[in-house]
């Protein structure tokens, strides 16, 4: 367990109040809705005005940038593997939709996809390594549109659309942090909708054949699965509610246990508000969960079942390393924040 999270558990386990947020600079005062952390290290961030934000030094630096020509693109998604390498998802209707990549850090972007559909939008994108990847948009004539890579992101393929379940009248997706979509191993993939009814679509076959459940969380206008994370191929969480109202803990949260075939509330106290992102805090027991959004920080120590309000400060994405150490929230101009314990270096 990483000194981190050996001392938030003790904190908690003690009673404790207060989550040790650490602001960090990050050198641009947009706003920042999309992070992915790669080790203690490395992490990326992105967000409006074509920018992107990137440290490797574990945020006493951060240097913002904006690729060229994406100036009016807002960046919700950011999936990095190293400090050279990391794609970015821009959100909107047609062309805005697009997916950018860099191999040397940030200085040249090669732009990978363009939508060509007037009516998509695309909100997020998951990688299974850094050559195989899935991105999804919202459904167009009834029909919900994904693309796959398996060449690091040289050329992206539609999925067949009689693949995929049929869209419910005014279901979509939420671009809201980038994490929409979630997979895990070699060939599983989630991805959660709003609207008329809080639905997982999943395929344990790299997107080639799908299937459909209803969670519990909350529906209607602005409200459904905002954020889904995988501990194994079996169990996951749901974080959402409703973005219109950030205060309601109303529906915000659900578990599955089958791989998403079925979903449920947690019997204990649940997030304090609708939640737009879900990490889990590696090296830690539990699984260890964060979640955000704009009215605070909540924590679970044992795999979603229960929740204990952290910090009010708001943040629309939250990313922890796959490596065990490293953990960034980002939010409104520019905020960036990692999670740190008593004697960790800054």
């Amino acid at each position: 367990m990483t000194t981190g999270a050996v001392w938030l558990v003790a904190w908690l386990t003690l009673g404790g109040t207060g989550v040790p947020w650490e602001p960090q600079t990050s050198g641009t005062p947009v706003r920042l809705r999309g992070v992915s952390a790669v080790d203690e290290r490395v992490a990326w961030a992105s967000g409006d005005k074509g920018t992107f934000v990137r440290t490797t030094d574990g945020g006493k630096t951060w240097k913002a940038g904006t690729v060229p020509g994406a100036g009016e693109l807002d960046f919700r998604d950011v999936d990095a593997f190293s400090a050279s390498t990391a794609y970015l998802l821009a959100i909107g209707e047609g062309e805005k939709s697009r997916i950018y990549k860099t191999v040397d850090g940030g200085e040249h972007w090669t732009l990978q996809f363009t939508n060509r559909h007037p009516k998509a939008f695309f909100d997020a994108m998951a990688f299974w390594d850094e050559r195989n990847g899935i991105a999804f948009s919202d459904p167009v004539d009834g029909r919900f549109l994904l693309v796959v890579t398996s060449d690091g992101g040289a050329n992206w393929t539609p999925v067949p659309a009689e693949a995929l379940p049929a869209a419910l009248p005014g279901e979509g997706g939420f671009a809201a942090s980038g994490t929409s979509i979630a997979v895990y191993g070699e060939r599983h993939v989630w991805f959660g909708l709003g609207g008329p009814a809080a639905r997982v679509l999943y395929s344990s076959d790299r997107g080639r054949t799908w299937a459909v459940a209803t969670t519990p969380l909350a529906t209607g206008e602005g409200a459904g699965v905002f954020s889904l994370l995988f501990w194994n191929e079996r169990e996951g969480i749901a974080v959402g509610g409703n973005y219109r109202r950030p205060e309601d803990p109303s529906g915000n949260v659900a578990l599955t246990r089958d791989g998403g075939r079925t979903w449920s509330t947690p019997t204990g106290a649940r997030p304090t508000g609708y939640r737009s992102c879900v990490a889990q805090l590696r090296g830690a027991p539990g699984p260890t969960l964060v979640t955000v959004g704009p009215s605070g920080t909540d924590l679970s120590v044992d795999g979603g079942k229960s929740w204990k309000p952290l910090d009010s400060t708001g943040f629309h994405a939250v990313s922890s390393a796959v490596a065990g150490k490293g953990l960034w929230a980002v939010g409104e101009q520019g905020r960036i924040s990692t999670l740190r314990g008593p004697g960790r270096s800054k």
